[in-house]
């Protein structure tokens, strides 16, 4: 079976598995090394118990923001931790509007109800938010705010969007995305595209879920190292050591390339040549 004819749960499915198996992504859990408490397996099985907030999507049945809640609650049976939270936000809507044009129709669509949705769902995870935020998850009565303010899912992230690359995805058009997809057809068939197109994204885009790590400093640092690895300056495997001891792990570009991976796959490109 190629991908083109597989369901659109399905590649979505291998996109998640594609990602977490590629070695080596400087700082991010892969196949060859773990993190303390988060492990290759806790993403695996994410991958698997996904599944059906998924078919949810891909039916059209229910509400982005509710299938969103879904994927977060039916993943969240393991000691991981959070896997997938940034890629369930960029996946559902592309599986839901069968590809970036009719994802974003789908998201012009949203209301409160996917916003107060979502925020229960992230109420799940243990994602780091920016200090500034006024929507707190952690807050209560941020759900009053957003009932308040009659806030759309979109509104929601158009209002997390200038620190949040994944929130900015939905706001601008999947650009991130696309020129994943691109990159993976333009590096060929196989992992080593895979690995090529993190290093590009990274060497191009400081990520989001660094800079709540670790400031922006340190984000930008990584950025000119990814670069200084194209380039040819430094290897690959320094800098993937150096980004584990520091704790340094890219997962917003993480989660735009399971994003970029479904779309690629939806498109002829091929994993296993």
């Amino acid at each position: 079976m190629t991908c083109l004819l597989m369901r659109a749960a399905e590649r979505a499915q291998i996109a998640m598995v594609l990602e977490v198996c590629a070695y080596p992504k400087p700082g991010n859990v892969d196949r060859c090394h773990d993190y303390p408490e988060t492990r290759l397996e806790h993403f695996l099985a994410s991958t698997i118990f996904a599944r059906p907030a998924f078919e949810e999507a891909e039916a059209g049945v229910g509400r982005i923001g509710e299938i969103i809640k879904h994927a977060v609650r039916d993943t969240n049976c393991h000691e991981g931790g959070n896997t997938h939270f940034g890629a369930f936000i960029l996946l559902i809507p592309l599986i839901y509007g069968k590809g970036i044009p009719g994802a974003l129709t789908a998201i012009e669509k949203t209301d409160v109800s996917d916003a107060v949705a979502f925020y229960k769902a992230f109420a799940m995870t243990s994602v780091k938010m920016n200090a500034t935020d006024d929507l707190d998850v952690h807050d209560p009565h941020t759900l009053t705010i957003i009932r308040d303010r009659e806030m759309t899912l979109l509104e929601v992230m158009r209002h997390s969007a200038a620190n949040d690359m994944v929130a900015r995805e939905w706001v601008t058009g999947f650009p991130l995305t696309r020129r994943g997809a691109d990159l993976l057809r333009q590096f060929g068939p196989g992992r080593q595209a895979i690995v090529n197109t993190f290093l590009t994204l990274l060497a191009s885009e400081t990520d989001t879920f660094i800079i709540k790590k670790h400031g922006t400093a340190v984000a930008q640092e990584t950025l000119l190292i990814a670069r200084e690895v194209l380039d040819g300056k430094r290897s690959l495997a320094d800098f993937d050591a150096d980004c584990i001891e520091r704790n340094i792990n890219p997962g917003s570009i993480a989660d735009i390339l399971i994003a970029s991976l479904y779309i690629a796959l939806g498109e002829g490109w091929s994993w296993d040549s």
